[in-house]
């Protein structure tokens, strides 16, 4: 949405009425147990009394590159589905309600409209891929393999890598990728340039300041960032806590950064 933009929809934002959660409980009631006219007026205040709550929360979509307009219309249709499908004899707060009804039908429409459309099948195979990754997760107490999940799921392992991928959604190469406080990394200052002459001379420079790290330092990181394994599995390898790998993993990436 544009700042300083008072109207969307042709609705001035400004003037949008807010309800109180008395008021909303006493339409709500009137909406489930009122007579036909009386329904279809409670329903208009209660959707108008509660574009605010759709105003709040296409605000998480702004910096998608979206229309606040259609944002704000699709929004309005998860406020209407919420409206109609919400129980006033459950003691939740309408929004408590409301809110996930509103992001789920905003993010079906951006997932509907991406530019990269995406088979249904392949994201059936995603979502069990991520389902059975879970499970072994939770009892493995560890991250399983591509291999591992695919052999649970029959299927090719490159099948199982192109589906999850097919599901990520796209990263601006101005994505923030780790802050100190002071200096912010993105996403475009990871990306290399095979075509860059100073590349060995970066490559130099890291693998100086490795050698320079003692023989745990060394075994600790080559286990953790060439090996994959956690900081756990490191730790129940080396014999010492996870506590202590993770200082130790800090120092040394500290060591290295000041050499380079």
């Amino acid at each position: 949405m544009q700042y300083g933009k008072v109207e969307i929809c042709g609705v001035n934002t400004s003037q949008l009425k807010l309800l109180k959660e008395s008021e909303k409980r006493e339409l709500l009631n009137t909406i489930r147990n009122g007579s036909p006219a009386e329904k279809k007026m409670a329903r208009d205040k209660m959707i108008n009394g509660n574009l605010r709550l759709v105003l709040s929360v296409i605000q998480r979509f702004t910096n998608r590159g979206e229309n606040p307009d259609d944002l704000f219309q699709v929004g309005v249709i998860g406020l209407i589905k919420a409206i109609d499908n919400f129980d006033p004899t459950l003691d939740v707060r309408f929004s408590t309600y409301g809110v996930p009804m509103i992001i789920g039908e905003i993010r079906r429409f951006l997932r509907d409209n991406n530019a990269v459309r995406v088979s249904r099948s392949m994201r059936d195979t995603a979502y069990r891929a991520m389902q059975i990754k879970e499970q072994l997760t939770n009892k493995n107490n560890r991250e399983p393999t591509i291999e591992e999940i695919a052999k649970i799921m029959e299927m090719p392992k490159e099948q199982v890598v192109l589906s999850l991928e097919a599901i990520v959604d796209p990263v601006s190469l101005y994505e923030p990728v780790f802050s100190d406080g002071n200096d912010t990394i993105y996403v475009m200052d990871q990306i290399g340039d095979k075509n860059d002459d100073s590349a060995w001379l970066e490559e130099i420079a890291v693998k100086e300041a490795i050698s320079n790290l003692s023989d745990r330092e060394k075994r600790i990181l080559s286990m953790r960032f060439f090996r994959g394994k956690t900081q756990m599995e490191v730790a129940a390898e080396i014999g010492i806590s996870q506590a202590q790998v993770s200082r130790i993993e800090k120092g040394a990436l500290d060591t290295i950064k000041k050499s380079i």
